[in-house]
């Protein structure tokens, strides 16, 4: 059973899950979050790929709670404008809202605000994985291409681990 319809729900994931569901995710802005963290030259200014972190946060706090017991949402795409700077002590916040589905496919609308005004806007596309799944392909991925993997982490292995 599948309706993408505006108002219903949609049922790839444990639980049915309704389009406009939502999520936040929200921090500081420090040091670590600016460009000058990158290059010692550039400004310190909120940088785009930390904007679009916490962006996928948000996203991740929307769908989770449909995911069943080791499931997961991944991003899959990014369409995000950056449309204003915000300096460090700046709260920015960031705001997931379900718009559509397709199959195991999720676009998320995503915004997020600093004290002022919208900051960055655009869509997420994320897509339900089984983790245990997922790490296994993904090993067998790195094994091929001598790569490896420490079991069950999806973590680079030691040396002592090869």
């Amino acid at each position: 059973m599948l309706d993408v319809t505006a108002g219903y729900t949609i049922s790839n994931m444990a639980r049915p899950v309704p389009i406009g569901v939502s999520g936040e995710a929200q921090e500081t802005v420090e040091v670590k979050h600016t460009l000058t963290a990158h290059h010692p030259h550039l400004p310190p200014v909120y940088s785009t790929p930390d904007m679009i972190r916490l962006m996928e946060s948000a996203c991740f706090h929307a769908l989770q709670p449909y995911c069943d017991e080791g499931e997961i949402t991944v991003g899959t795409a990014i369409h995000v404008e950056h449309r204003s700077a915000s300096g460090i002590g700046t709260r920015i916040r960031a705001r997931a809202e379900l718009e559509s589905f397709d199959g195991r496919f999720y676009t998320m609308r995503v915004t997020a605000h600093d004290d002022s005004q919208e900051i960055g806007r655009g869509t997420i596309g994320r897509a339900v994985v089984h983790v245990p799944s997922f790490v296994k392909r993904m090993q067998e991925k790195n094994r091929a291409s001598n790569y490896p993997v420490a079991a069950g982490s999806g973590q680079p292995a030691k040396e002592s681990e090869r």
